[in-house]
């Protein structure tokens, strides 16, 4: 029996986000800058290291892992290591957190490299807005995309949009319909405090789930799911389909009690908690004795000690994490 990664609260940590850049073909702005400086190369997890780091995890218990960015799937080079970190032994759902951007030209390797799942990030169904809210996407193409994983056969493919007000608050309903015509899970976020950002101001602009859920509930009763998936979502469902609505909720509705995830950024840092800096630089620890398993392993567990009990985030203060999600992993 493989061995259990448990922190000082009890709570079983099977789930891992593993950030394999911090490079995007987006740029966000709840999530990065509009001039970036980006990591150098020779700072970031190589291909093999992100393998190496994955067999660590399931060795030590973690069933799903989910590759994140930055934008994964413009990272060189993943696509030939995604079957090796599909089939490790132990390893129940491989997941990939997506712009969309390079579906259309990703989706069937995706399926065939064993990934299981697909979130995909979108905010907006109007162009000029998307356009704006991602400062250079193509809202077309991110349709595209999905349209072309869903013919992939990938199931519960969800979308994620971060909703605020003055941007994109009153479309709410929209991406819901569009979501109920694809036959989409989808999940409407609170924008997390990371990083100092100039364009906008986060307490003004935040919209919080419960308001999200009112505005779906004049349309569409919700009713509570008792499945819970992994991730920090709260699921319902609507009477008349079969898709989850979910809510991930950082501010109002604190998800930590239960939280068996950590994230590893894309320059090799444990973080044990999203909202803290509570983190061990694993990359030293991976470069000291290229491909040993067992330092990266005995380093991970005695992190385990460091996960704090919750985050506290406060709108009214200046952001106490300031590095952006870009850099931790979306």
């Amino acid at each position: 029996m493989s061995q259990q990664l448990i922190d000082d609260f009890g709570r079983t940590v099977d789930y891992v986000r593993i950030s394999v850049t911090d490079r995007c073909d987006f740029r966000c702005v709840y999530c990065m800058a509009e001039e970036m400086t980006f990591l150098p190369r020779e700072e970031i997890m190589s291909i093999e290291e992100i393998e190496l780091l994955s067999r660590a995890f399931t060795e030590l218990g973690v069933k799903r892992i989910r590759l994140t960015g930055g934008e994964p799937l413009v990272r060189r080079g993943l696509m030939d290591h995604l079957t090796n970190i599909g089939n490790l032994p132990g390893l129940e759902e491989l997941l990939i957190t997506t712009n969309g951007s390079q579906l259309v030209r990703y989706s069937e390797t995706l399926k065939q490299a064993g990934v299981t799942r697909l979130n995909v990030s979108l905010d907006s169904l109007r162009a000029d807005r998307f356009k704006a809210m991602t400062r250079n996407g193509d809202l077309n193409k991110v349709l595209a995309g999905i349209d072309a994983a869903r013919e992939q056969g990938f199931e519960h493919i969800k979308i994620n949009a971060v909703v605020m007000k003055g941007s994109n608050q009153d479309e709410v309903l929209d991406l819901l319909e569009y979501a109920r015509d694809k036959q989409l899970d989808i999940a409407y976020i609170e924008e997390m405090p990371l990083g100092n950002i100039d364009s906008h101001d986060r307490a003004l602009s935040f919209c919080s789930s419960d308001e999200v859920m009112e505005a779906i509930e004049e349309r569409y009763p919700l009713l509570p799911m008792a499945q819970k998936t992994a991730g920090p979502s709260r699921y319902f469902q609507m009477a008349d389909s079969d898709i989850r609505v979910g809510f991930i909720s950082p501010h109002t509705h604190n998800f930590c009690a239960d939280c068996n995830r950590v994230r590893v950024t894309a320059e090799g840092r444990l973080l044990l908690c999203l909202g803290n800096e509570h983190s061990v630089d694993l990359l030293p620890v991976m470069r000291a004795e290229p491909g040993a398993i067992e330092p990266v392993k005995v380093a991970i567990v005695k992190a385990m000690s460091l996960k704090p009990e919750r985050h506290y985030f406060d709108l009214s203060e200046e952001p106490q994490i300031l590095r952006f999600m870009n850099a931790t992993g979306g």
